[in-house]
C-alpha cells in the first residue's frame, strides 16, 4: 500500500512533491505506520520504484517463460520482445526511477540507496531480457551488447515523451530496434558462441 502510493506520488508529483504527507495520505496510513516501515523518505522512495520494477519483471519473464521454447518463424520472436521491452518505457516505474535519477543527480545520499537498487535491478532486468528473447537469441555472441543498447536507446527515446506526447506505438524507433535486432541475432554468426 505504501510502496504503491510512493510510486503513483512520484508519478504524478515528482521528487519535490513526492512528500511524506502527501504518501501517507495516498497510502491511507498513519504517519506513524509510514515511518515504522520507512524512516527516510528517500529510501521510501528507492523501494517503491524497486518493489513495483521487481512486480514488472515476474509479470513479463511469466509472459515470455510460458512460450520461450517455441519455434523462431522470421524472427518473430525477436519482433515480439523488442515490443514488450519498448512497453516497459511506458510504465509509470519508469518515471518514477526517472524522477529518482535526475534527483540524486544533486542528492548524494538519495543516490547512494538508488546505486544499490539499480545493481540489484540490473542483474534481474538482464534475466528477464534473455527470457523475453528466448534461449536461441539470447545465446548468440552479440546478445549482450545488443540488449544493452537497446534498452539506452529505449530509455533515451522515453525520456523525449516528457515533453513531447505522441504515439508510442507509431515511434519511428520501433523499426530501427526491430531492424537492429534481427540483423544481429539471425546473423549466420554462431550462437554457441559467448
Amino acid at each position: 500500500m505504501i510502496l504503491n502510493a510512493a510510486v503513483e506520488a512520484l508519478v504524478a508529483h515528482g521528487y519535490g512533491g513526492a512528500s511524506t504527507v502527501v504518501i501517507q495520505e495516498r497510502a491511507g496510513v498513519s504517519r506513524g505506520r509510514l515511518l515504522h516501515y520507512f524512516p527516510s523518505r528517500d529510501a521510501l522512495l528507492v523501494a517503491a520504484a524497486e518493489h513495483l520494477v521487481t512486480k514488472r519483471i515476474g509479470e513479463m519473464e511469466a509472459g515470455f517463460d510460458a512460450d520461450s521454447d517455441r519455434p523462431v518463424a522470421g524472427g518473430q520472436r525477436i519482433d515480439e520482445a523488442v515490443d514488450a521491452l519498448w512497453k516497459t518505457f511506458r510504465q509509470p516505474y519508469f518515471w518514477a526511477a526517472m524522477e529518482l535519477w535526475v534527483a540524486a543527480r544533486t542528492n548524494i545520499a538519495l543516490r547512494a540507496e538508488l546505486v544499490l537498487a539499480e545493481r540489484r535491478l540490473g542483474r534481474a532486468i538482464e534475466q528477464v531480457v534473455a527470457t523475453m528473447f528466448g534461449p536461441v537469441h539470447s545465446g548468440h555472441a552479440g546478445f549482450a551488447g545488443l540488449w544493452e543498447l537497446l534498452f539506452t536507446s529505449m530509455r533515451g527515446v522515453a525520456l523525449t515523451y516528457a515533453i513531447d506526447e505522441r504515439d508510442p506505438d507509431a515511434d519511428p524507433h520501433v523499426a530501427l530496434w526491430r531492424q537492429w535486432a534481427k540483423a544481429t541475432l539471425l546473423s549466420t554468426q554462431d550462437n554457441s558462441q559467448g
